[in-house]
């Protein structure tokens, strides 16, 4: 089960035996970016992934943010991804979380759950991993955008670039994570495969303007050739 959520300010990470679990469930699933002792698949419960969250320094930009995953509380959901274990000692810890802070800056909230194993869902695999979340409150967290029709949403992760890429390959990258686990989110392929339509739609257009005729400003005159004339002798 879940715990309540804590503001991120208030989050203390608790070093139970120098071992910290972080979930996975957006782009740390193909690229975590820290050193980690174990990777496990699996789950948490009353939650799932939307792209309800701005991202204006990764994949967009303050001006044309991306669309990128957080969480949304609902009951009886369950969120696939993966849990990293950082071990060893207290700096490594402390070093992983800092580099997360950096990371997932968009996120205002810590929240620690319950996560189980595949084949296991009685008994959590580990207890406390840490997920970041973004609130739908747009005061405390200016990032969040929330939720908007497929169409919209879809035209904006196929049009949004960033420093470190651009939006729609961090869509197509999870959309690829997921199957790799042998957990595809519906969710995830429905917006991968609208995002695909808006770009075919982009890419026709952009073809066909290449290919537009253009206009004479006036009109062909219809020349005829000038008859030869005899020069006559003046002497």
């Amino acid at each position: 089960m879940v715990s309540p959520h804590v503001r991120k300010s208030h989050f203390v990470v608790k070093l139970l035996s120098m071992v910290l679990w972080v979930f996975g469930y957006g782009s740390l699933m193909w690229n975590p970016g820290f050193n980690f002792d174990e990777r496990i698949v699996g789950y948490i419960r009353d939650y799932r992934r939307v792209f309800d969250l701005a991202c204006i320094d990764h994949r967009g930009t303050p001006e044309h943010p991306a669309r990128t995953c957080t969480l949304e509380a609902r009951k009886g959901a369950i969120c696939w991804g993966a849990a990293y274990c950082v071990k060893g000692s207290i700096e490594k810890e402390r070093a992983t979380m800092q580099y997360l802070e950096r990371r997932e800056c968009e996120y205002d909230l810590k929240s620690s759950a319950d996560f189980y194993k595949e084949g296991d869902d009685l008994k959590p695999a580990v207890t406390g991993v840490l997920v970041f979340i973004s609130t739908p409150d747009k005061e405390a967290n200016r990032y969040y955008l929330g939720p908007a029709p497929l169409e919209e949403m879809a035209r904006q992760i196929a049009t949004s670039s960033g420093p470190c890429g651009n939006n729609r390959d961090y869509l197509f990258f999870l959309e690829k994570a997921m199957f790799s686990i042998g957990h595809e989110d519906d969710y995830v392929i429905e917006l991968a495969n609208k995002v695909r339509e808006v770009l075919r739609r982009l890419k026709e257009k952009k073809k066909a303007s290449l290919h537009v005729p253009l206009k004479p400003h006036y009109p062909l005159m219809q020349l005829t050739p000038l008859l030869e004339t005899a020069v006559s002798d003046s002497q």
